[in-house]
């Protein structure tokens, strides 16, 4: 019995000598170990079933059984004419290629010139898309300046038993923007979550809404509520939410 073998290779890389041993590796056995012999955890005498079905198999109609053979001979002559060659579009294994150094030259240009249009696409993306989410980077130097919970708060977490690791959100209605559009706040909010003066804050803008989302935890909430009254320069009052629990703090 002869086994054909279809080795494809580089055009630089053409030793006889190294071809013939990859040849050689590829034609080994691979190695095996025997299995052991299986041992079923039911008593089996060949009777009967260990498992009963609770329902009847389902009965195949002859027509679907039709359009089934039909499916698998459609299949079987799709597969047929399938090419295996897995060298067709690589440039590389072209046997007009001389270098590999044109090849690399060649593929570095067209990489470069897909990055240049890449580029310019996104950039007419982003005129034309808005950003919906800001997240702040983990910074430990804002926190220093935080205080401990006011009492009201710490009395609002003991009754609803919540821990201060709990993630909460905060509210900005359209109304608190005091003579400022919605977006101007939000690009504000994303400013300041640039340079990570939010701790622990990720923030989201509901256009539908008319409202944006500022999540943090809640050890850090009073200190984000504060700091977001001053800086956007809010009027009115914000709600403090926390999923399951609604409101359960104002500012």
């Amino acid at each position: 019995m002869t086994t054909e073998v279809i080795l494809h290779y580089r055009p630089y890389e053409n030793d006889p000598t190294q071809l013939s041993k990859i040849a050689e590796k590829a034609l080994q056995d691979f190695p095996t170990r025997p299995l052991s012999r299986f041992i079923p955890w039911f008593s089996h005498d060949g009777s009967k079933l260990p498992l009963k079905p609770k329902r009847s198999p389902p009965v195949i109609s002859e027509e679907a059984a039709e359009d089934v053979k039909l499916y698998l001979t459609i299949s079987e002559h799709d597969v047929k004419s399938q090419s295996y060659d897995c060298t067709i579009d690589l440039l590389e294994f072209q046997p007009n290629l001389k270098k590999e150094k044109h090849l690399i030259q060649s593929h570095t240009l067209n990489e470069q010139t897909n990055s240049g249009n890449l580029d310019k696409q996104s950039e007419k993306g982003r005129q034309h898309k808005k950003r919906f989410w800001s997240v702040s980077l983990p910074n430990s130097n804002c926190t220093e300046n935080i205080f401990p919970l006011s009492k009201k708060l710490q009395d609002s977490l003991k009754a609803l038993n919540l821990h201060s690791l709990y993630r909460a959100r905060w509210t900005i209605e359209h109304t608190i923007c005091n003579n400022q559009t919605l977006e101007d706040i939000w690009a504000k909010l994303n400013q300041i979550i640039r340079h990570n003066e939010l701790p622990s804050c990720n923030a989201t803008i509901q256009r539908h809404l008319d409202q944006i989302w500022v999540f943090c935890d809640i050890m850090y909430c009073e200190y984000v509520g504060n700091l977001l009254k001053g800086r956007l320069a809010l009027t009115g009052k914000m709600n403090l939410c926390v999923r399951k629990y609604g409101v359960i703090f104002s500012m």
